[in-house]
């Protein structure tokens, strides 16, 4: 037993916060699955279930992320407070602590110095990182802005209060009132039930599907906006995370309120902050141009097409005629994309705003200009 376990640095480990992750984990796939075998199915209990996680899970994504750790937009303070307290029930710390962390992860992407480094491993990205301390815990330097706060800072003094109350004390007292009120079940159970499905499980769901964007989506998707560094688009993250799974989009450009900025793309956190703009409740939505994004996209297909052609360049003398066809067509392909990318620059530096007809023009020949590359690369290897 202890030679299987020699190479984990026990020293390092963060205890409180490993026994949780573990226990709650245990719970869900032993005390829930119990509590129906043994109590049945009840309606209500799922339906506090039901608001519980996108409560917890957008006060993560909407405040934790947006709102806090990128300035993204403004909140009024009855915004502020409801995120604050359901945040603490997603038992991802305080709002301050998670936005120096998230702060650190930009700014040191894919490095050491980045908190949830995935070089490191999946598991070290997914959770390791909250379950060993490597290194001496850093600084809180880069959240000075939210130390003026005075609700952010009466959260982070109070956290784990708030964690425990809203996460499971409430829970479990909604649970046994609803039993008292209804006879549908016993006191004990309807308490017990609030205890382990909107409290532990949902606890555990709402934790995973956050660890998911700092592992699976620098592992897993597209990135049509750069390769400079691992964030990866993944419309399945975005399912279970409120819309945060638009990663790569989201590191070019953390400062969108908008993470799926496609109208096609799911992204309820965005949603929600449109929606509450129209009633006064948060305001100053911050939202790149249309020109910067097609930028963007332009410029990565660019790339790609380059380094596709310098692929074929190395066949051509050994591939014939159709070799050469591909490099000319290609080469064309990147001689227009490198006037879209002048022109695109030039509006964005001039702040033109070009018409919706130009720039549907525009990102249809971006499109051609993938199909083109991917069917030609096809043909040459073939």
């Amino acid at each position: 037993m202890i030679i299987m376990f020699k190479n984990i640095p026990f020293n390092r480990v963060e205890w409180v916060t490993s026994i949780f992750l573990i226990i709650t984990a245990l719970l869900t796939f032993t005390a829930v699955p119990a509590y129906y075998y043994f109590f049945g199915w009840d309606w209500f209990i799922f339906a506090v279930f039901l608001f519980y996680y996108p409560a917890t899970g957008m006060s993560i994504t909407v405040g934790y992320h947006r709102l806090f750790s990128h300035k993204a937009f403004k909140a009024s303070w009855p915004v502020k407070l409801f995120v604050l307290l359901f945040g603490a029930a997603a038992f991802e710390n305080s709002a301050l602590w998670w936005s120096s962390e998230h702060r650190k992860h930009h700014k040191h992407v894919d490095t050491d110095d980045d908190p949830y480094d995935i070089t490191k491993g999946f598991f070290w990205a997914h959770m390791g990182w909250l379950m060993f301390k490597l290194k001496p815990a850093s600084p809180m330097d880069n959240v000075q802005d939210l130390k003026k706060d005075a609700l952010v800072v009466w959260q982070d003094k109070w956290v784990h209060g708030i964690a425990f109350f809203m996460s499971f004390i409430l829970p479990t007292i909604i649970g046994y009132v609803y039993a008292v009120i209804t006879e549908n079940i016993s006191p004990m159970a309807g308490a017990l039930g609030g205890l382990l499905v909107p409290g532990v499980a949902r606890v555990v769901m709402v934790q995973h599907a956050t660890f998911c964007i700092n592992s699976l989506c620098h592992m897993i998707g597209q990135r049509p906006y750069s390769t400079s560094h691992s964030a990866r688009d993944s419309w399945i993250a975005a399912i279970f995370t409120m819309g945060e799974g638009y990663h790569n989009y989201h590191h070019e450009f953390q400062w969108d309120y908008r993470n799926g900025v496609k109208p096609w793309q799911l992204d309820p956190s965005k949603w929600i902050i449109w929606f509450l703009s129209k009633f006064g409740l948060t305001g100053d939505l911050k939202r790149v141009p249309n020109e910067r994004i097609l930028l963007a996209e332009t410029r990565e297909t660019r790339r790609q097409l380059n380094d596709q052609i310098s692929k074929l360049h190395q066949l051509a003398n050994s591939s014939g005629e159709l070799i050469g066809q591909t490099l000319t067509s290609l080469e064309n392909w990147s001689e227009r994309l490198t006037e879209i990318c002048d022109e695109l620059q030039k509006a964005a530096h001039d702040k033109i705003e070009l018409s919706k007809s130009k720039l549907s023009q525009l990102r249809t020949e971006i499109e051609e200009a993938i199909s083109e590359m991917e069917s030609n690369l096809k043909l040459a290897v073939a």
